[in-house]
C-alpha cells in the first residue's frame, strides 16, 4: 500500500512538472505570435510579423552565422586536441595518470562563471577577449576535456592486438592512427562532435565573458535583447527565444540520433 501511494506520488510530482513545463513553452511560443495578450486566455490576433522584426532589427542572419563559425571551429579543435589525449590516456600508464584525469573533469564538474571570470582576465590582457577567436578559446577548455572523457571509452573498446598487428606490417604511428583506428572511432568521434555543437551552442557564461558585439552568439544576443538598455517588443524577444529553443530541439534530436549515452560512462583502466 506505502509502495502504490509513494509511485502515485512521484507519478503526480512528474506530471506537475510536465504540465508546467509544457504551459512555460506554449506560452512563450503562443506570446510571439500574439498581437496583443493582456488578461484574456488567448491573444486578441496572432502574427508573424515580430519574428520578421527579430530577424531584421535584431540580425538574426549575423548572430547564427557567428554562432555556427564559433560552434564549428570549437568541434573541429576539440576533436583534434582531444582525441589524440584520449588514446593516450586510454592506452599508457605513466605516473601522474589520475591527476590529469581529475584536472580533465574539472572544468566539466566545475560551474562555468568559477573559472569564466580568470578566464576572460587572461584573454582580455592578451587582446583576445572581445574577438571571435577568444570565444572559441574560453569555449575550447569545458569542451577538450568532454571530448577527451568521451573518446576514452570508444578507444578502452578497441582490442590492442588489432594495432600491434598493423605495426608488424610495418604500419608507423601516423598509419595506425589513420588508417586502422580513425575508421573504427568515427562513431565516438561523431558522438564527441555533436555533444561538443550543442554545449557550445547553449554555452553562455564562458561566452557572455569574452565576446564582443561582432561575436555573440544566439543565447548572449537573446539576454542582450532582454536586458540590454532600449525598448523592444516582447513577443520579438520570445520570437528569438523560439528560436533559439527550436535550434538546440534539432541539435539534441540530432544527436540521439547517433549518441548511445551507455557509450559515454568513462572508464579508464587501472594500471597494470
Amino acid at each position: 500500500m506505502r509502495s502504490s501511494v509513494g509511485g502515485w506520488l512521484v507519478w503526480g510530482a512528474v506530471a506537475f512538472f510536465l504540465v508546467n513545463l509544457v504551459g512555460l513553452v506554449a506560452s512563450v511560443v503562443v506570446n510571439s505570435f500574439a498581437v496583443n495578450w493582456f488578461d484574456t486566455w488567448w491573444p486578441s490576433g496572432l502574427t508573424a510579423e515580430y519574428y520578421r522584426m527579430a530577424w531584421q532589427e535584431m540580425a538574426l542572419l549575423d548572430v547564427l552565422v557567428v554562432t555556427l563559425q564559433v560552434s564549428v571551429a570549437v568541434v573541429v579543435a576539440s576533436v583534434l586536441i582531444g582525441v589524440p589525449t584520449a588514446y593516450a590516456l586510454a592506452r599508457r600508464n605513466f605516473l601522474g595518470k589520475r591527476l590529469v584525469t581529475v584536472l580533465f573533469l574539472l572544468p566539466i564538474l566545475l560551474p562555468p562563471m568559477t573559472y569564466g571570470i580568470p578566464l576572460a582576465t587572461v584573454l582580455y590582457k592578451f587582446d583576445l577577449a572581445g574577438s571571435m577567436t577568444g570565444v572559441i578559446v574560453a569555449n575550447l577548455v569545458p569542451s577538450v576535456p568532454f571530448v577527451v572523457l568521451t573518446m576514452t571509452p570508444f578507444i578502452e573498446q578497441i582490442d590492442p592486438k588489432i594495432e600491434a598487428a598493423a605495426r608488424m606490417c610495418g604500419a608507423n604511428t601516423a598509419a595506425v592512427f589513420g588508417r586502422v583506428l580513425a575508421p573504427l572511432l568515427v562513431p565516438g568521434i561523431l558522438a564527441a562532435s555533436i555533444l561538443v555543437l550543442v554545449r557550445t551552442v547553449g554555452m553562455f557564461e564562458l561566452t557572455f565573458l569574452t565576446a564582443g558585439p561582432g561575436s555573440q552568439t544566439l543565447v548572449v544576443s537573446l539576454y542582450e535583447a532582454m536586458f540590454s538598455a532600449g525598448i523592444r517588443a516582447q513577443q520579438a524577444v520570445d520570437a528569438m527565444a523560439v528560436i533559439y529553443t527550436g535550434s538546440m530541439l534539432v541539435l539534441l534530436v540530432i544527436a540521439l540520433r547517433f549518441v548511445n549515452p551507455t557509450q559515454l560512462v568513462t572508464r579508464l583502466k587501472d594500471p597494470a
